[in-house]
């Protein structure tokens, strides 16, 4: 796998384990919320996370890369901290290093305050929105066009920080899925022809093109190689 040639770094994805919220069926999307260590990793998350940081790992020796040129990026919520402290475990890697990361744009896509401790269910009404109006806001939340921008921002930001590495981003189901749409058309060859990042991450956040961002769905403690 090569990385591609406006890129600095080779980049994989991983949704973090199966949570609280999760088990419980709720949407725990805001910051405040989601900080807060009740709504970690249940036992079964646990496990996923350490499957994925062995499957990482494998992918990493296949590919010949040295830990020391492995990044772990992730959100600041409960349960994607405590699946990066997993991961990083797994990968016989501190925690506490400059390897592993804490990048706030990372965090969960907020779907505002009326939606805040429903039922996940809720979130099918959001997708019917977004795949009519990615730029579409829900009540006080953030659209995919919101999350697709300070995701570009980050990619953007550890292409400064870093070069030649491998690069594992822990987040969350839907700015995974945006991450996987903008980077995908950013990289198609068919997009902007510029080799300039900026402008191809710039020229991807369309509505044609954030509006497909569910087909990119993950599950919990999947693990994916994005470029």
């Amino acid at each position: 796998m090569a990385a591609a040639p406006f890129l600095r770094n080779r980049y994989w994805i991983l949704r973090h384990g199966k949570s609280i919220p999760n088990e419980k069926g709720l949407i725990v999307s805001s910051i405040e919320n989601g900080t807060l260590p009740e709504y970690q990793l249940v036992s079964e998350g646990v496990e996923q996370a350490q499957l994925a940081g062995e499957q990482f790992l494998k992918e990493l020796k296949e590919n010949c890369i040295p830990l020391e040129n492995v990044r772990i990026c992730y959100s600041p919520f409960s349960r994607t901290i405590h699946t990066a402290k997993v991961a990083a475990s797994a990968l016989n890697l501190p925690f506490e290093s400059p390897q592993c990361k804490m990048m706030e744009d990372l965090r969960e896509r907020y779907f505002g305050p009326s939606l805040e401790f429903l039922s996940q269910a809720k979130c099918k009404e959001v997708g019917a929105v977004d795949e009519e109006d990615p730029f579409k806001r829900p009540e006080g939340g953030e659209s995919v066009e919101d999350v697709a921008s300070r995701l570009a921002k980050t990619v953007l930001q550890m292409e400064s920080q870093f070069q030649g590495c491998a690069i594992l981003v822990i987040s969350h189901g839907d700015p995974l899925q945006i991450l996987q749409t903008v980077m995908g058309a950013a990289m198609d060859e068919n997009g902007s022809g510029s080799d300039e990042l900026a402008s191809r991450l710039q020229a991807a956040i369309t509505k044609p093109i954030l509006s497909q961002h569910r087909k990119f769905a993950l599950l919990t403690g999947e693990l994916r190689a994005v470029v």
